[in-house]
């Protein structure tokens, strides 16, 4: 069965900028940081980090109340985003209920506030009396992706991939296949998270989480450099409308880029610490899913979380694969680590600066660690004619994902 060329024609974000593409956009091309400190971290006994970047400007009301209600913040970030990449898409909301579209968004877990929320009155007394009924629909794993659907009357294929960082990635990797292979016409994907200080934590434990800039937010996270000293947790939502080229071309879409390859695979050699081999693996198995070569790829867009061995083992795995002339940067520096989002939110925007032709620095890259001195960092505002990029996340678990997203050309 001869694939499906796969295109994107809509974009949504819910990011620490603010509510909309253009506002993410304006504030990565400006250098801003969205990072500060927040002040319920610091009632946590025994947590070090104190910095996030969190979501501000957001009208949950815009929802009516009958989604609303069983709605924690993820879930009504990821529906904002939603409807923006359908309203640039072009997408009438008839359409969304007619079967062709389908939605593939996850999260890292079901809302950690409302189980918190929970608990903390259930142990009172251990009674179920003051349980709301909505509660649970806020807390299984699938919320994001359920909710989405419920709001916006989508009755195609449904999935809610959970892979942590590498969430947004594989939402987009594999509503991709299901569009190339004829399942659906039409699918929304991507990733959500919302803040929690137990998200942030979770990396303190390990020790993973930054600490080290509590007093000077803006200077953290700081991928590749020698000063880094790990991960600064963030929120928000990005999602991307794909469809088949046949579909985009029919409605007379603007195709904004097209998906030319993704991978995917497992690294069981270690559930926390990431592998160069495996990270170089799965890049070379997008670039053969999308029939490219290494030196036809002209920027990368790193997972790079600023820790400090994963940021060594992807400059390892980018040296080896495409040499030191790739242009290479994170936008982490800017936004922080939006977990199950990240990889979605990032997609979009690099796709966004490709159509402009630019490419955005590594904000916070001061010093180079040599360990990631391999490969050819973007340190500045640059323009560049960008035709082929590829988006790299991976997450806890050895879960890696990369994505080839190239300029659509009608050939």
């Amino acid at each position: 069965m001869p694939l499906k060329r796969v295109v994107i024609t809509g974009m949504g974000a819910v990011s620490p900028f603010g509510r909309n593409m253009e506002a993410f956009v304006a504030g990565l091309i400006e250098g801003r940081s969205a990072v500060g400190n927040v002040p319920e971290m610091g009632r946590v006994g025994g947590m070090r980090t104190q910095v996030a970047a969190l979501v501000t400007g957001i009208d949950p009301k815009e929802i009516p109340r009958k989604h609303r209600r069983s709605m924690s913040p993820m879930s009504i970030f990821a529906t904002l985003a939603c409807g923006e990449a359908l309203a640039q898409s072009g997408i009438a909301p008839e359409q969304a209920s007619d079967g062709r579209l389908g939605l593939a968004i996850g999260s890292t877990v079901g809302s950690t506030q409302a189980i918190e929320n929970f608990f903390r009155d259930f142990f009172v007394d251990h009674s179920l009396e003051r349980m709301k009924s909505t509660l649970f629909f806020q807390i299984m794993n699938h919320s994001v992706a359920a909710n989405v659907a419920q709001a916006l009357n989508i009755t195609g294929r449904l999935l809610a991939p959970a892979s942590a960082c590498s969430t947004g990635c594989q939402a987009i990797g594999y509503g991709y296949e299901m569009i190339a292979c004829g399942r659906q016409d039409m699918m929304l994907c991507g990733g959500a998270d919302e803040f929690h200080p137990l998200t942030a934590a979770t990396f303190d434990v390990l020790n993973a989480a930054s600490v080290a800039f509590n007093d000077r937010p803006a200077m953290t996270p700081r991928p590749f450099d020698l000063e880094r000293d790990g991960v600064v947790c963030a929120e928000g939502a990005g999602v991307v409308l794909m469809e088949s080229l046949d579909s985009a071309l029919a409605r007379g879409a603007e195709i904004l880029g097209e998906v030319a390859g993704f991978g995917t695979v497992s690294d069981p050699s270690n559930i926390a610490n990431p592998n160069s081999e495996a990270i170089e693996r799965c890049m070379r198995l997008a670039l053969d899913d999308a029939g490219l070569r290494p030196d036809q790829v002209d920027y990368l867009n790193a997972h790079a979380t600023a820790t400090l061995q994963g940021d060594i083992a992807e400059s390892e795995a980018i040296g080896r694969l495409f040499g030191s002339r790739l242009p290479v940067s994170s936008f982490k520096g800017h936004i922080g680590h939006a977990m199950a989002a990240s990889g979605s939110l990032e997609l979009i925007a690099a796709l966004e600066l490709m159509r402009r032709g630019l490419l955005v620095p590594t904000r916070n890259l001061d010093r180079i660690d040599p360990a990631c001195g391999s490969i050819h960092h973007v340190t500045r505002l640059e323009e560049a004619a960008t035709d082929i990029f590829v988006k790299n996340n991976f997450a806890l678990g050895g879960v890696n994902s990369s994505i080839v997203i190239r300029r659509y050309r009608n050939d």
